[in-house]
């Protein structure tokens, strides 16, 4: 097939490597932006290039930021006793869109998964626990780990290397979403909701 131009060719094909971007969405984007005047197509590149060459990881959290320590880590108003342990940045502001943690978080940066070479050295838990070890205060330590068996690895890992340290351990609540049928929901996320049922 011949192309209409290789530089607009070259811009779909960057685009399609963008997650949930197949080659027609990517398409559609690039003749979109073609329709854009020049500041906001130039506004959007340097965005995407600030992005790359601004954000760094927070040294005490390793959360991204833009300063160091991050805005959440030097707040006066967090709670400093409480940490919420995550896998990845997208789960602090899926937590923080919440307005209801009011701790600080520690981003492992990954789960422990022995299908993919991932170690518990591979990820940050050397890290965390030289950080409840070294600061003062920590009263609490919530595992925020998906509900998966790379999550609950990670977790029990965590809790083992905790339990010595005399910390309460906690785990996020797992039940059945809103608008779900139970016939529709697995086994194990069933038992998990008995298991961490409330009183009303």
């Amino acid at each position: 097939m011949q192309l209409i131009s290789e530089t607009l060719e070259r811009a779909i094909e960057q685009l399609a490597k963008l997650p949930g971007m197949g080659r027609k969405s990517a398409q559609r984007t690039a003749m979109y932006l073609l329709k854009q005047n020049d500041d906001q197509v130039h506004d959007l590149a340097k965005a995407i290039i600030n992005l790359k060459e601004s954000i760094t990881y927070c040294s005490v959290c390793f959360n991204i930021t833009d300063e160091d320590p991050c805005p959440i880590c030097r707040s006066e108003k967090r709670n400093t006793g409480v940490i919420c342990v995550v896998e990845d940045t997208k789960d602090v502001y899926a937590i923080e869109k919440t307005n209801e943690f009011n701790g600080r978080y520690h981003v492992l940066g990954g789960v422990i998964s022995p299908m993919d070479n991932i170690g518990p050295n591979d990820i940050r838990i050397k890290e965390l626990i030289e950080r409840v070890k070294s600061t003062e205060n920590i009263s609490e330590i919530i595992l925020a780990l998906n509900p998966d068996a790379e999550g609950e690895a990670t977790a029990y890992y965590i809790h083992k290397l905790m339990k010595p340290l005399d910390i309460n351990i906690t785990r996020i609540a797992h039940g059945i979403p809103m608008g779900t049928e139970l016939e529709y929901i697995d086994e194990a996320t069933l038992s998990r909701a008995f298991v961490g049922r409330s009183s009303l």
